[in-house]
């Protein structure tokens, strides 16, 4: 049995490695210029090669660290607070990294490493306000993410009234606002991708711990763990991970809601599985977004941040009826 469980594993991780390839290779692909496979390694064409280099490359190295980012700090997410309906986007996470671009623009800091680091900070602060309200209220865990709701609520609104008063950044933080990839640069990514793989690195070698810690506070001090020491560390982490994705993809939703909920049903909860599978599974589903974005109404691009939201909305509706409040053990 558990001989068929490893392979069973290995199957899917190999599945999904290879589909995070196969749409790779879609992003280099598709777009207003098409370019063929065989171009792609074979062609000479100095235009070709502009596109590639300063459009598509970038763009679609964007689609899968900001996928790996969000679906794994969703995972994070719903296992620290122990609900499959938490996810950066639902609970305030990427609202709070929304918060931070706006008012570093808002103060002229549009360097890559400035508006990573301020999204850092508006996730944390977010993540953390959630947190707290729930321990020092004792909430039920639907209750949390009400409380999430509102928080993103605010926080939005928080944005909305700085881009007030700072009408020049309205047009620099629209694209934001929707969600999409089409002015992403290498300084906006490079520092950004930094900080992603650094939080995933440390994540992974943390998912012992993350079971542990969704077993519920009792159980967790019982074996040992420091459980408000650890719960800050994780909660920063997926902070990290959802706020440097936000600052240079937008305020792309349902991404850490959908792949974590899906990876579940394929290789369950376990972290040591659950988070791998998420950050290719989630690298594949907004690549996949994009190239659909790219591709659908052609000449014309619509915002990824669009598609997602045509895709998750229902799947939100669908999960919030069937988990009946989103409790959550494994």
């Amino acid at each position: 049995m558990k001989i068929h469980k490893k392979k069973s594993f290995a199957l899917i991780i190999s599945i999904t490695a290879a589909g995070c390839v196969f749409a790779a290779l879609l992003s280099v692909c598709v777009g207003a210029v098409r370019i063929s496979p065989f171009e792609l390694f074979t062609g000479n064409d100095p235009v070709q090669w502009r596109i590639l280099r300063y459009a598509r490359l970038p763009r679609t190295a964007a689609c899968l660290l900001s996928g790996a980012g969000l679906s794994a700090s969703g995972a994070v997410i719903q296992g620290v607070l122990a609900n499959r309906l938490a996810s950066p986007g639902i609970i305030g996470v990427n609202a709070g990294a929304g918060v931070g671009v706006t008012l570093c623009c808002a103060f002229g800091a549009v360097s890559g490493l400035a508006v990573a680091g301020s999204a850092f900070l508006g996730a944390l602060t977010a993540v953390l306000a959630v947190s707290l309200a729930a321990r020092k209220t004792y909430a039920s865990r639907s209750a949390v993410i009400l409380g999430g709701v509102a928080v993103n609520s605010f926080l939005t609104a928080v944005s909305e009234g700085i881009i007030t008063l700072y009408p020049e950044i309205g047009a620099y933080t629209a694209d934001f606002r929707t969600g999409g990839f089409s002015g992403v640069t290498d300084s906006k990514l490079i520092p950004a991708a930094v900080m992603i793989i650094v939080a995933l690195m440390l994540t992974f070698s943390l998912s012992s711990e993350l079971d542990v810690l969704s077993m519920g506070d009792d159980t967790a001090q019982g074996l040992g763990l420091s459980v408000n020491k650890i719960r800050t560390v994780f909660l920063a982490l997926a902070a990290l991970l959802a706020g440097a994705s936000v600052s240079f993809a937008g305020l792309l939703g349902f991404v850490g809601l959908i792949v974590p909920n899906m990876v579940k049903r394929l290789v369950g909860g376990e972290s040591r599985k659950l988070l791998p599978v998420c950050t290719l599974g989630g690298a594949m589903f907004v690549t996949l977004c994009d190239c659909a974005a790219r591709s659908l109404f052609t000449p014309y691009e619509i915002p990824t941040g669009i598609v997602m939201s045509a895709i998750g909305a229902p799947f939100f509706i669908f999960l919030l009826f069937k988990s009946k409040g989103g409790h959550s053990r494994g």
